[in-house]
């Protein structure tokens, strides 16, 4: 990372199927004992951020996560901060922007309030599943991508959808202003559409027999069958290509450049590999992403 001087390096990890905040995560060396700590060099570009300097002016960098899909991003009952895939990318990158662990305000977003989030200035960062698209950069910026994944189904285990063309009338649930609904509207009109602010109010449904299935990205669909036991099923047929970036505000050049680096670091030194295969399982066969830098 050409911005900043680290520290305190980062521990090896147990590779295990976990969650952020334990011992041995990338994002979390020293296991809760205080995060590992960073200093920026002086560099005038990640200067240059008005974001980054509000942040570093008032110490802590403020970063909207989701708090109900496993694997991906995740605040159990007890639990002090959130947990997942996206939660460790989160703080390696706020680890490379100067921020240590203890300086990071988690903030919960769900699929509808990402844009207006950044937008109104609520987050400085958004790493909560937040698919790349044209539409969305008219009004708010990416770093990355730093995640590819694919649009599935999730089932009950009894049930007969094997894919996507054995919707004919069936109930489908997904969240509101998500990719996956408005391509479900789109290109799977024969199935019914029920949209709710969480994936987490569609699984409840699922579960009491309320819809036939849920779809979103694979990633997120395969935490919540994993927590569900034998009882919810991911369909495993993908019908799209998707790619996660940090969401950032508007023009922001120079936050977005270093927000790159940061990826590019994680990486390269092999932390992404380290986060993925601790919150979401083996990595085997799985493509680190290339940063886009459009």
């Amino acid at each position: 990372m050409r911005k900043v001087n680290w520290v305190i390096g980062l521990a090896a990890l147990g590779l295990v199927l976990s969650g952020c905040g334990q011992g041995g995560t990338p994002a979390d060396p020293d296991g809760g004992e205080g995060g590992p700590v960073y200093e920026v060099k002086d560099d005038a570009d990640i200067a240059a951020s008005p974001t980054w300097k509000s942040a570093h002016d008032q110490g802590s960098i403020t970063i909207g996560v989701y708090h109900d899909q496993p694997g991906i991003g995740n605040l159990t009952a007890g639990a002090e901060a959130p947990e997942g895939f996206d939660v460790e990318i989160a703080t390696l990158v706020a680890g490379q922007l100067g921020f240590a662990l203890e300086d990071i305000e988690w903030v919960e977003t769900v699929t509808a309030n990402r844009d207006t989030f950044l937008q109104q200035g609520n987050v400085d960062l958004i790493v909560a599943g937040y698919t790349i698209n044209d539409e969305r950069k008219k009004i708010v910026d990416f770093a990355g991508p730093y995640y590819t994944t694919g649009q599935d189904l999730m089932v009950r285990s009894d049930s007969d959808i094997a894919g996507p063309d054995d919707l004919s009338d069936k109930t489908v649930c997904a969240t509101v202003g998500g990719v996956p609904g408005q391509r479900m509207a789109e290109e799977h009109p024969e199935a019914e559409l029920v949209t709710y602010d969480t994936v987490s109010k569609c699984v409840t449904d699922l579960q009491s027999g309320s819809v036939d299935a849920v779809t979103t990205d694979d990633a997120i669909l395969r935490g919540y069958a994993a927590q569900s036991g034998d009882e919810l099923t991911v369909v495993g047929q993908p019908f799209s290509e998707d790619h996660y970036g940090i969401g950032l505000p508007k023009g922001d050049v120079e936050l977005r450049n270093a927000v790159n680096d940061a990826i590019e670091e994680a990486v390269e030194n092999g932390d992404w590999t380290q986060a993925f295969e601790h919150t979401l399982g083996d990595s085997d066969g799985v493509e680190a992403p290339t940063v886009d830098r459009y």
